[in-house]
């Protein structure tokens, strides 16, 4: 068995002896060479695991030692293995993919030296024309009647630059160029071998990983409230930089990560050294009805992934993305705490996942079984044919020991969401059949006029434009005569 595998199996074991085995494998592989993309991918993902989840300070530092030696490591070596969406990130490589305009603009204002346009990589370059029209009269001679012009030969002529370009064209110009960008990552902080969030304390396990079986959703969400606190500016904004980069690296963008509301950036303390930084959006960037908020937790400082929250009334649509190199460590435990973070803040009830986060659409869901990781904590689906084939399949798994639920039938029944808590008639809503039922309409206002309610308009306005969307579900949640009449208006017929 090679030194890599061996370390590999070190993974979640815990114990004094583990420790000192586990210093032992990567003393040695800090002075070997490994070869080939394969096991460089396989040593990176397996020592930032350990720097996660570490038995010991030693096995910290040597951790961080060969993270930060990486780019060394890959220095003359074909970067394309190493661009792939699931381990992209890694220092010494770079990334390729058009970012929409408040990200790039975030991106190049802090790393703008080493973030270019991909030019090799650039199909529609032609789009650019219209823009140097504009922005130069005498390019405008060339754009008009000229065919097959060189715009990147245009674009140098003019001095132009990428932070030039920003300054000069509007977001959805900038967007619809569908400029790729690449980003040399080199050995910046920016790369997952080195993003940390900064942490005075870590966390060594000393037992084993908290299983799935182990994990009570209700006995979470009955449980005392998560400490939190409410980030200073400049604290918030450092952290936000930091998500923006370890999101962008991973070729992730989400609509809290592009507008964040940077004066209510909360950090909440979810134990045994995983943290979450929590945060809504900008006022001018809300939701006509839903609130939104996100967040992303670390474990001692490492980005292990991300949380997106859609809520209205007592309903949360929750997407959870846990990283790949995290996969096994106590992912149940971490996910029940964020939901017992999300009924705390916003006094959402009933919890859905999408179908896409089960598997509808998504290759990489149905191959994880995510569907399974849903339904063991206590998620279930609605009433028919898809509760049926779910009944159906459960018993197949627990008449013949090893049983693996087929892709096609994973596929089927993950068209629907599923649901926990109680759905008291979520399951048939729609919320884009009642935004197309508003249609041209103004959503609350209209709302209002049809259903009436114990909430005036002014009142849910106000609490929507609020510091914090908080307290808009608070309001709706005390609003049973509205709820009851949206979700009439919401349902899906059929």
């Amino acid at each position: 068995m090679s030194v890599l595998d061996q370390l590999v199996r070190m993974k979640g074991v815990f114990g004094r002896e583990a420790a000192g085995r586990t210093v032992a494998l990567l003393e040695r592989l800090d002075r070997m060479r490994v070869r080939g993309p394969e096991e460089l991918i396989r040593l990176h993902e397996t020592v930032l695991f350990l720097r996660a989840y570490p038995q010991s300070a030693r096995v910290v530092r040597l951790a961080d030692s060969i993270l930060a030696g990486f780019a060394a490591r890959l220095r003359d070596l074909d970067p394309a293995p190493f661009e792939d969406g699931e381990v992209s990130g890694i220092a010494g490589t770079g990334i390729s993919t058009n970012f929409s305009y408040p990200f790039a603009r975030r991106l190049v204002e802090r790393h703008g030296r080493e973030i270019e346009i991909d030019w090799e990589n650039y199909t529609h370059p032609d789009r650019l024309g219209s823009v140097l029209a504009r922005l130069a009269p005498a390019a405008a001679e060339d754009w008009n009647v000229e065919a097959h012009v060189d715009w990147q030969q245009w674009f140098r002529a003019l001095d132009g630059n990428l932070p030039w370009l920003l300054d000069r064209v509007d977001p959805a110009t900038y967007d619809l160029l569908e400029i790729p960008l690449v980003w040399k990552l080199g050995d910046s902080f920016a790369t997952r071998s080195r993003s940390r969030l900064r942490r005075r304390k870590i966390f060594y396990h000393s037992g084993a990983l908290i299983s799935r079986r182990d994990v009570s959703l209700e006995k979470e969400l009955a449980g005392p409230d998560i400490p939190s606190r409410r980030l200073a500016p400049a604290a918030a904004h450092s952290i936000l930089n930091l998500i923006v980069d370890a999101s962008a690296v991973r070729y992730r963008e989400l609509w809290g990560f592009l507008y964040p509301d940077v004066r209510r950036v909360e950090h909440a303390n979810l134990g045994k050294g995983v943290e979450l930084v929590w945060f809504g959006v900008a006022r001018e960037q809300r939701l006509p009805l839903r609130a939104y908020h996100c967040g992303m937790f670390f474990k001692n400082g490492v980005p292990l992934g991300y949380i997106e929250t859609l809520s209205f009334f007592e309903r949360c649509e929750i997407g959870f993305n846990l990283y790949y190199t995290f996969r096994e460590g106590e992912t149940a435990w971490l996910y029940a705490r964020l939901l017992k973070f999300c009924n705390q803040k916003l006094g959402v009830t009933c919890f859905s996942i999408d179908p896409y986060q089960l598997g509808h659409e998504n290759d990489e869901a149905i191959d994880s079984g995510a569907f399974w990781f849903y339904r063991k904590l206590g998620f279930r689906p609605t009433a028919g044919p898809i509760a049926a084939a779910v009944d159906r399949e459960e018993k197949k798994i627990a008449a013949k020991p090893g049983y693996r639920t087929p892709p096609a039938t994973l596929r089927r029944i993950a068209e629907k969401p599923l649901f926990y808590g109680d759905s008291a008639r979520w399951d048939s809503f729609s919320m884009r059949a009642l935004c197309q039922r508003i249609g041209r309409g103004e959503a609350w206002p209209w709302i209002i006029a049809r259903v009436g309610g114990e909430v005036s308009v002014q009142e849910i306005v106000r609490a929507k434009l609020g510091p914090d969307e908080a307290r808009f579900l608070r309001l709706l949640q005390r609003a049973p005569q509205l709820r009851r009449s949206l979700l009439r208006f919401g349902r899906v017929r059929g």
